[in-house]
C-alpha cells in the first residue's frame, strides 16, 4: 500500500526546528496563497511538482518551472507564492551541510536522480541519525545538487518608485507594450534617463527586463496548463511564432519543447 502524501499548509512548517541535515515536506494547494517574507537560518530548496510557484527575495522575483528548483540561502528573507492547484517540496538543509551549494538564490536545474531523492526526503522523518540511510541519501542528494545547471529565471524588480510603477503596471497588465519612449514621456523624463536607471536599477536592458518579465509571466502560465495561444494573446504579442521566438531566445528551447522535455 503506497503511503499517503503529507499535504499540509503552506505555513505548517518552520524550518527552524529541523533536526537532520536535511528535512522536507509536500505541499497541496487547491487555491492561490502566499506565504510572507519570512526568514530562517536553514538554506531552503522549492521544487514545484505541478502548477506554478514563485519565491521573492529582496529585488528578484524567482520563477520555478517543471524539473527545476529555487535555492534559496539560510538567512536570506523571501516570500513564497503558489497559484491553484499547486503541488510542490520543500527542503530545509543545516547550514553546515549547505555550503557546496550557491551562496546567491538561484534556479537549478534538477536530474531525475535529484528528484527522486527530493521526493524521498520529504517522505522521511527530520530526526534520522547520522550513518542512516536517509543521512547517506541527503549526502548524496548534496553532492549531486552541486552538480546540477543553473538556469537564469531571475526577473530584478526594484523599489525606485518609477520602475515600481512600470513594473506594477506590466503585473496588473501583461500585455501593455509601451516604449521605452512612450513610458518617459509617461513618467516626465528622458529616454535616456530612464534607459540609463533601468539598466542601473536592475543590470538589464529596458527590452531584455520587460522580455524577461514576458518569460516569468509565461513559465507561470504555461506551467497551470494555459496554451501557448492564450499565453501569446495574454502578453500582447502579434503572433504566436513571435512569442515562441522570445520564449526560445531566453528559454533556450520552444515552449513545447522545453515543458515536454520535463515531463
Amino acid at each position: 500500500m503506497m503511503k499517503p502524501e503529507r499535504m499540509p499548509k503552506l505555513w505548517d512548517f518552520d524550518g527552524n526546528d529541523t533536526l537532520g541535515p536535511i528535512a522536507g515536506m509536500k505541499i497541496g494547494m487547491h487555491v492561490d496563497e502566499q506565504l510572507p517574507f519570512h526568514v530562517h537560518r536553514h538554506g531552503q530548496l522549492v521544487m514545484s511538482l505541478s502548477g506554478a510557484v514563485s519565491c521573492e527575495v529582496v529585488n528578484e522575483l524567482w520563477m520555478v518551472p517543471p524539473q527545476c528548483c529555487v535555492w534559496i540561502p539560510g538567512d536570506m528573507p523571501h516570500s513564497i507564492r503558489a497559484t491553484t492547484d499547486v503541488r510542490l517540496c520543500m527542503l530545509f538543509i543545516e547550514p553546515v551541510f549547505s555550503a557546496v551549494l550557491p551562496h546567491c538564490c538561484c534556479t537549478i536545474s534538477v536530474s531525475p536522480l535529484v528528484r527522486e531523492l527530493i521526493l524521498d526526503i520529504t517522505e522521511q522523518p527530520s530526526d534520522y541519525m547520522k550513518g542512516s540511510l536517509t543521512f547517506l541519501k541527503a549526502s548524496v542528494l548534496l553532492e549531486e545538487m552541486s552538480k546540477m545547471p543553473i538556469e537564469n529565471f531571475r526577473l530584478p524588480i526594484s523599489k525606485e518608485p518609477r520602475l515600481t510603477k512600470i513594473i506594477e503596471t506590466w503585473l496588473a497588465d501583461p500585455s501593455d507594450r509601451r516604449t521605452l519612449a512612450e513610458w518617459s514621456k509617461y513618467l516626465g523624463m528622458s529616454s535616456r534617463t530612464l534607459s540609463r536607471l533601468v539598466v542601473k536599477e536592475t543590470g538589464l536592458t529596458f527590452g531584455k527586463w520587460h522580455r524577461q518579465l514576458h518569460l516569468s509571466i509565461a513559465m507561470r502560465n504555461l506551467s497551470k496548463g494555459d496554451s501557448v495561444q492564450r499565453v501569446a494573446n495574454d502578453l500582447g504579442y502579434d503572433s504566436v511564432n513571435a512569442f515562441i521566438t522570445m520564449f526560445k531566445n531566453l528559454a533556450g528551447k520552444p515552449p513545447g519543447r522545453y515543458f515536454a522535455d520535463r515531463g
